[in-house]
């Protein structure tokens, strides 16, 4: 059986981890928090991030990224996208020539807007990274709960080889053409997740969560368009899908942070309660400054950005939308 490597002890990772620890592969763990990893072996369960998902099966702990990618078919990196490329860098010399890499990051990276393929293209060879995203609850995903994703690459083989390493009877995966709409869905959708933290926060209702989700959907796929993706991808499960389960689920860290938020907890302290990290929180500058080179109008998510750097309160925030003047619907295809 295939050897799979994980860069990264966090919950996704450790829950994708288990479908292919199910299937008979062998499975290689290496994060930079060896007392971290310690307490996996230890216990054969992620209690810091994944509690109550056994790790079963032919499960190794590793102390260096050598020890966990010689040997490896497939490299998972499996950590917040501001990492990604400290850690693409130190373990490029040891991926073997012929492995398929991909990135469960949903995020951009800050400064210099990058996507993850963007940062792994710098080392890696495109044509064997692939892409992954959907509705996908690490906690549901480790007890086996029915999920379906979609996978990209730029060579549709390499995409075939992921998507069969994952594919099981609960978790089926759909190949996908466009990786950069996937990329901007999976990080952009995560603002608008803060967003519907905010409001259920606040104690608003379900019309009002529907409202800035489809509102929230018309602009950020207006932004995807505009930097060449599809829009089509944004109705698929990169799209609406990841944004249905990651804006209205307890089990995403972006809404509780959110949540907080609108309970009245300052953004940093917001983020320290939750105690993981909440990729919208960061994507929220990128995506204000996105939009701003690209000419996009995007009043939810600038609401949103504001918010969190403090420029606006929340309830002004929805006084400003709920005023802006009368547009026609649909606007962006």
């Amino acid at each position: 059986m295939k050897t799979v490597a994980f860069i990264g002890g966090g919950s996704f990772g450790t829950a994708l981890s288990t479908i292919v620890a199910a299937k008979g592969c062998r499975v290689n763990i290496f994060d930079i928090d060896q007392d971290h990893l310690a307490r996996m072996e230890a216990d054969m369960e992620n209690k810091d991030y994944l509690p109550g998902v056994m790790l079963k099966g032919d499960y190794h702990f590793c102390k260096t990224n050598e020890e966990a990618l010689k040997e490896a078919d497939f490299v998972i990196f499996a950590l917040p996208a501001q990492h990604v490329r400290s850690a693409i860098s130190s373990a490029i010399p040891f991926i073997r020539k012929d492995a398929i890499i991909t990135c469960i990051s949903k995020g951009i990276e800050q400064k210099t807007h990058k996507r993850m393929s963007e940062v792994i293209g710098e080392y890696f060879d495109l044509d064997r990274y692939v892409c992954i995203s959907g509705p996908s609850h690490a906690e549901e995903v480790g007890i086996g709960v029915p999920t379906a994703v979609a996978m990209s690459s730029r060579k549709e083989s390499s995409a075939a080889a992921m998507a069969d390493l994952f594919t099981t009877n609960r978790f089926r995966v759909y190949l996908n053409d466009d990786m950069l709409g996937m990329e901007l869905a999976a990080s952009l959708k995560n603002v608008l997740a803060v967003g519907s933290g905010i409001i259920d926060g606040l104690g608003y209702g379900d019309n009002t969560l529907a409202a800035m989700l489809t509102r929230g959907c018309a602009e950020t796929t207006r932004l995807g368009v505009a930097m060449g993706a599809k829009p089509e991808t944004f109705a698929g499960l990169a799209g609406i899908g990841d944004m249905i389960v990651t804006c209205t689920s307890i089990h995403s860290r972006n809404f509780r942070c959110g949540r907080l938020i609108g309970q009245g907890y300052k953004p940093e302290d917001a983020i320290k309660e939750i105690g993981m990290v909440a990729e919208g929180m960061y994507t929220a500058e990128v995506v204000h400054e996105l939009a701003s080179a690209m000419g996009v109008e995007m009043p939810i998510s600038e609401a949103i950005y504001d918010v969190i750097n403090g420029n606006i309160t929340v309830e002004d925030a929805m006084e400003t939308l709920m005023g802006r003047p009368r547009g026609y619907e649909v606007d962006y295809l």
